[in-house]
């Protein structure tokens, strides 16, 4: 057992109170919490806790390494061991191969030397572990490895290993019977650990056509037996046939090792190395997978299955097809009692009368076309709705196809057999429902589950972006694995979206960022404010868990003034491409809360939906009702709806994303709207060639050029939120300080803008005048707020100066109320009035939308008052009119 060093062995145990162990007895921490089953069965040796395991072998069997638990003790190596008082120069590069890879440095020592590599894109370097190879080297990065994205391990410039293998020193293979050949150097020498000569050919796709050339040469022509254990993914598994057809072909003798892949980590010889699991008996169950991946024919695949497991029938999979094998045990039977009375079958030994007896025996029956199988088991926690995802794969080429099965499609073999025929175009199932009992029984007992968010974006649970082919978490890129999900370390999750599509360039050469200059000449300091809100919407999730909100943005002008080209390059930088916003005007209640509902962490933009006919007519599209959105400022739901369960529960989705608002004339709505607005007026009289020219450029730039900002933003996602929570503090304190802004909401707001500037100048570079410019920009914009918030909406002010006006005339009253506290006006009187006077008032539609939000006299109701003009009307048999009642502004005059 490898000694382990104190300060790791400190921070394990540290980690492990996470499980409740009981105290330490007999050497070991046991009744922890397994993390699969739940049960007090998990254990852990005390002294040397490499490995924790449950002891439920049979109903569990889940078993985890440290290192695969615990990343972060064990990717900075450079940091923990090679200090200043360490005088041996390959600490780093010993205690990873001690602690890292399970090695006994007596064993390795010599084959490695700790080296150094430094990245000149990305500016940072690593301690790495180097092995001659061929002509050149190869070396494993050992600090931090994720934050060079894939380039965890390197060849050198113009290394040529193509058609040699590497292989351990310390082994004469001119003299080994048997030589395993695998992927990687250090499976290689876990398997010297265990007295197996094996040698690595670095690639599964590197036939080391030289080195067995060179072998066969220096053993006088004499070969040896060839073990092919190349990884089980599905890139190993392919190149072990093609590599053992090859080596046949120029003589060798040829099996096969394969390690059965049943967990969400893919184990490799190193693996199994580190778990203890490369015991005579795990190796005969490797061979014998190895064995069954490259069986010559359905048959005989089979009879190795029934000689292992003596199962009567089961099914089985044979190059992409499904078979059912069925022994019948009377024809068995007759033909060993046959072979016991016929004289010449009497010489053959028990296993050859067994073999023969089975070939006469058993009957192999295709029942499907195809090869489904299941993957894992999603769940949508929130509806209750669960699915399990299939993989298909088909016997002649072409791409698998991956959908998923309900329990009650997975429970009838017609069911099955008509989803199959939906989602893979020919694919047949002819089997019965007790075959398909027996297969599922089998492949769904502790099937993998993945997490599900019904959304894209930041998912606030697991602390990640979702994006559409990528996740960032802590800074680190994640690609969608071959199974349609994301492999996060102790989770595993995928989005439900099929609504929104990211379009994101990965490659960091394709990222420029011209657009800067390009966005401040088209739109100035302006533009510059709708992209850090933009920026920061991408945080709106992390800064409402601190600051507890997160403003609107409305962007408000002339037609021709750009919002729209603004928006779509907005969007550009997100990787949606041609999109600008939804009207929420010609949406249905639940179509906007789905559009609410389906982002996080990116901006939902509503356009026109003030939307207004030429005739000044109302349009018959329903107006929009600004006060849904008020709880979306918080993150909470905008809309509830119960759920089909036969009880009371509801479906409350939290908003996760940012509001921007896009149209022509500014929002009319309540004081606390406005009030959570930060507010943008585009107009034309900025606008020169120069600007023009600008804004066409951002118009047709590709977005592929420019989608990199959103991978560039949200790996610094911890340096932006500590800048954010630091400044915005600062900010709170200026802005409380100037007389113009009185309202704290829009302190705050306008504070949160100014600190995701100082944010932004880490993602992009920004000049300290383009700087200056836009923090002087949103301080006027809270001012200007602070302005519209104080007075009423320009046509409310239109009409109470008329109605001074015309009610001043004692001949053509107006205020129909006889309490002399409130004003009543009948609009259609007041535009009577007004006509008989040539006094020119707003639309009364328009008036309409807008009176209510009156603040100079403050609105109170419509309803029926007893008029007081109609009752000096003596001809009038009714004095009830139904009227707008506001509260009297009495140092006006009004009586």
């Amino acid at each position: 057992m490898i000694a382990m060093n104190p300060s790791l062995h400190a921070d394990i145990h540290a980690r492990l109170a996470e499980f409740n162990f009981k105290p330490e007895k007999q050497g070991y921490l046991r009744s922890g919490t397994c993390p699969q089953c739940q049960k007090k069965e998990l254990y852990i040796h005390a002294d040397h806790p490499w490995v924790l395991r449950c002891g439920r072998l049979n109903n569990c069997g889940w078993e985890s390494h440290v290192k695969e638990r615990y990343p972060e003790l064990f990717d900075d190596w450079s940091k923990r061991y090679q200090t200043p008082e360490t005088s041996n120069p390959l600490a780093a590069a010993d205690a990873y191969m001690q602690h890292g890879r399970g090695f006994t440095l007596a064993r390795v020592q010599g084959l490695y030397k700790q080296e150094s590599y430094y990245d000149p894109e990305l500016k940072i370097g690593s301690a790495t572990v180097r092995f001659p190879v061929a002509d050149g080297y190869w070396e494993r990065l050992i600090d931090k490895p994720q934050r060079f994205g894939k380039k965890k391990a390197r060849f050198s410039f113009g290394s040529h290993y193509q058609g040699r293998f590497w292989s351990h020193p310390s082994h004469s293979l001119q003299a080994v019977k048997e030589l395993w050949i695998v992927e990687g150097i250090f499976d290689a020498i876990a398997l010297e650990h265990h007295g197996i000569a094996a040698v690595s050919i670095m690639s599964c796709n590197n036939y080391p056509a030289q080195s067995l050339q060179d072998l066969r040469d220096a053993r006088g022509n004499q070969g040896c037996r060839l073990v092919w254990a190349l990884d089980g993914d599905a890139a190993g598994r392919s190149f072990t046939t093609k590599h053992i057809e090859r080596a046949r072909e120029a003589g060798w003798e040829c099996t096969a090792a394969q390690i059965p892949q049943n967990d969400k980590v893919k184990l490799d010889w190193n693996d199994l190395h580190q778990r203890d699991k490369l015991t005579a008996k795990d190796i005969e169950n490797y061979l014998y997978h190895g064995a069954l991946l490259i069986a010559g024919s359905a048959s005989e695949k089979a009879l190795l299955m029934y000689g292992r497991d003596n199962k009567l029938e089961f099914d089985f999979s044979f190059r992409n097809r499904l078979f059912w094998f069925d022994l019948n045990l009377v024809e068995y039977n007759k033909v060993m009692e046959q072979s016991d009375k016929d004289g010449a079958d009497c010489r053959l030994s028990e296993a050859a009368k067994r073999e023969k007896a089975l070939f006469a025996s058993h009957s192999i029956r295709p029942i499907a076309n195809c090869n489904p199988t299941p993957l894992y088991y999603q769940k949508n926690e929130l509806t209750d709705e669960a699915w399990y995802y299939f993989r298909v794969d088909f016997p002649h080429d072409g791409a698998s196809i991956k959908n998923t099965f309900t329990s009650a499609q997975i429970s009838s073999s017609a069911e099955f057999k008509k989803r199959l025929l939906g989602i893979a175009p020919g694919a047949m199932f002819s089997g019965t429902s007790a075959m398909l009992d027996r297969m599922m029984e089998r492949d769904l007992f502790h099937i993998k589950r993945v997490e599900t968010i019904d959304y894209i974006g930041y998912s606030k649970e697991y602390g990640c972006y979702v994006l559409d082919d990528v996740a960032i978490k802590n800074g680190a890129l994640h690609d969608i694995n071959g199974e349609d999900f994301y492999d996060l370390g102790r989770i595993s999750v995928k989005s439900l979206n099929r609504s929104v599509t990211l379009k994101i360039n990965r490659d960091p050469d394709g990222y420029t960022t011209e657009w800067v200059d390009l966005l401040w000449k088209a739109f100035g300091a302006k533009g510059m404010v709708a992209l850090t809100f933009w920026f920061g919407a991408l945080f709106a999730e992390q800064i409402r868990a601190t600051q507890s909100s997160y403003p609107f943005l409305e962007v408000v002008g002339k037609a021709g003034a750009g919002k729209s080209t603004l928006i779509e390059f907005l969007w550009k930088l997100f990787g949606r491409i041609g999109y600008e916003g939804f009207d929420p005007s010609k949406s249905s209640l639940a179509a906007r809360a789905r559009n609410f509902s389906q982002v996080s962490g990116l901006p939902v933009v509503l356009i026109e939906s003030d939307r207004e006919r030429m005739d000044g007519e109302k349009s018959h599209v329903k107006s929009f009702d600004w006060d849904e959105l008020k709880t979306a400022y918080n993150g909470r739901s905008t809309r509830a709806r119960g759920m089909n369960t036969g009880g009371n529960e509801t479906y409350e989705p939290p908003f996760r994303g940012a509001i921007v608002i896009s149209q022509n004339n500014p929002v009319n709505a309540s004081e606390a709207i406005l009030s959570r607005i930060v507010h943008l007026y585009f107009d034309l009289t900025t606008q020169t060639p120069e600007s023009g020219e600008a804004a066409d450029a951002l118009k047709f730039m590709p977005g592929e050029n420019v989608s990199g900002f959103i991978l560039a933003a949200t790996r610094k996602e911890k340096e932006i939120m500590a800048t954010v929570a630091e400044r915005t503090a600062v900010y709170l304190k200026e802005l409380r300080m100037r007389p113009e802004i009185k309202m704290p909401r829009l302190v705050e707001t306008h504070a949160q803008m100014l600190a995701l500037t100082d944010a932004l100048a880490l993602v992009i570079k920004l000049t300290s005048e383009q700087q200056k410019a836009i923090r002087e920009q949103i301080i006027i914009m809270a001012g200007e707020r602070q302005q519209v918030i104080n007075d009423d909406h320009v046509l409310v002010q239109e009409f109470w100066e008329a109605f001074d006006y015309l009610d001043s005339n004692d001949m053509h009253r107006l205020n129909h109320s006889r309490d002399p506290q409130l004003i009543a006006v009948n609009l259609n009187h007041f535009v009577q009035i007004a006509a008989e006077r040539r006094q020119q008032i707003p639309v009364i539609g328009d008036l309409k939308k807008v009176l209510k939000t009156s603040r100079r006299r403050k609105f109170l109701d419509v309803r029926v008052v007893n008029s007081q003009i109609r009752a000096k009307e003596s001809l009038r048999a009714s004095t009830a009119m139904k009227c707008w009642v506001f509260q009297n502004d009495i140092s006006k005059g009004q009586v």
